[in-house]
């Protein structure tokens, strides 16, 4: 399953760098697309702003098939506070920019993607493809002076042999 999660992820961050090259995020003093993963990183009350934040809410399993087919479900976090340029008045604007992008990234073909392993020092392709459908978006919220959106997308994924 945690393969699955990291092919998920790299291919978004991938995509999302290719959509808009211009969202990045400074994390730890490191800039880097404007993506990340909650469990992968620090423990941190700091929700990155302008940046999504990808967490694993939950995962069933379906033994029916020659392989386990694996369903998890992902929450993709984002907000932002508009430029101050514009006194914040821009944030809804914003916000819809990163629901298109987030669009781009996860409505392109294929919608998946070969499962690697990333453990080893250069990543490894797995038998099977990790899929995923179509984003689902929450509502906007207000977070003080932040506009926040959750969206959700179902990963899928094949248990291979040997695999955690």
């Amino acid at each position: 399953m945690q393969n699955a999660k990291d092919t998920f992820y790299v291919t978004l961050r991938d995509r999302l760098a290719a959509v808009n090259p211009a969202r990045t995020m400074v994390l730890r003093g490191v800039t880097r697309p404007g993506v990340l993963v909650e469990e992968n990183e620090l423990a941190s009350a700091y929700q990155p702003v302008d940046a999504f934040c990808l967490r694993w809410t939950g995962s069933r399993l379906d033994m029916r098939g020659v392989l386990p087919l694996i369903a998890m479900d992902c929450e993709i976090r984002y907000g932002s506070d508009g430029n101050a340029g514009n006194g914040g008045m821009d944030r809804g604007r914003l916000l819809a920019a990163m629901d298109a992008e987030l669009v781009a990234a996860v409505g392109a073909a294929p919608q998946s993607a070969a499962k690697m392993n990333y453990t080893g020092a250069a990543p490894v392709a797995l038998g099977t493809r990790v899929f995923w459908g179509d984003v689902a978006f929450g509502a906007a919220t207000v977070n003080g002076e932040r506009l926040e959106r959750v969206a959700t997308v179902e990963v899928f994924c094949y248990q291979e042999a040997g695999e955690l």
